[in-house]
């Protein structure tokens, strides 16, 4: 049942957390949640973050939560906040997410590295993060247009990955299998925050959506963006290759939401 919210001339909300709401995702879910509120500003809180909202007209409010891939499952409170500090509760329940084992074989200096290549990789790696934080101003929704490329996906999201036998951090994207040279083009406007050739990512492009909203696409044959560029749903990013680590063409696809890892296709 819905958290029920009414105006009074106070301009304080009326409660009654009896009627608080549950919603539910599992790990790496983005979960749609919503309320009603009679004013014209409110603020939503989870996980100690502030996330975007929309009004849906009416007194209608829609916003949207990002889970890690690796938030703890639990429940968790989300807080509807007025300008004037009142607060209404909801919870969110999260439950531990279902990910496939993946193995896969590469050259040795992909997977072991001296300490000139490390440094590298190091730096590319700090240079990609400082995008998951960057400032972009857009329309607030959250919603993508589909993939950006069609295909197979060959390493699902959250996937524990093992190369050359060892274990490495879970897959915080979705790979997608692809002839090379297929065009690739990106789901959400948006504005180009990074385009760097990585020693692991090979060719990649990240672009900022607003709301917090970071997509990244990595092992790309050619790039046809440079950074600063305002890209419209749709447009051409690139085309699919197999630079970097990869053992054959295919796009690596990831999302960061308020720096959580999500997966892209629960923004579809």
């Amino acid at each position: 049942m819905k958290t029920m919210i009414c105006l009074i001339p106070a301009l304080l909300f009326c409660i009654n957390t009896a009627f608080a709401t549950t919603w539910a995702g599992i790990q790496g879910d983005v979960v749609s949640v919503e309320t009603t509120y009679a004013g014209d500003k409110l603020e939503l809180t989870c996980f100690g973050k502030s996330w975007p909202l929309k009004s849906l007209g009416h007194g209608a409010w829609r916003g949207w939560i990002g889970i890690d891939m690796k938030k703890k499952p639990g429940k968790y409170n989300i807080m509807w906040k007025s300008a004037k500090d009142s607060v209404a509760n909801d919870f969110l329940d999260v439950s531990k997410g279902t990910f496939r084992i993946s193995h896969i074989e590469v050259a040795k200096k992909m997977a072991v590295f001296d300490k000139s290549t490390l440094s590298r990789i190091r730096t590319e790696v700090k240079a990609l993060k400082a995008t998951y934080i960057e400032k972009v101003n857009a329309s607030p929704d959250v919603k993508m247009s589909g993939r950006p490329v069609e295909g197979i996906v060959s390493t699902p999201f959250g996937a524990q990955r093992f190369v050359n036998g060892e274990p490495r951090s879970p897959h915080s994207g979705i790979d997608i299998a692809a002839p090379a040279g297929t065009v690739i083009e990106t789901p959400l406007a948006g504005r180009v925050l990074l385009v760097a050739d990585m020693y692991l990512n090979g060719k990649t492009v990240a672009i900022g959506h607003g709301n917090g909203l970071v997509s990244v696409y990595s092992h790309m044959q050619s790039i046809a963006v440079n950074k600063g560029d305002w890209l419209e749903t749709r447009q051409k990013i690139g085309e699919v290759g197999a630079t970097g680590r990869a053992t054959g063409p295919h796009l690596h696809w990831g999302v960061r939401f308020n720096n959580a890892r999500i997966n892209p296709d629960s923004l579809l």
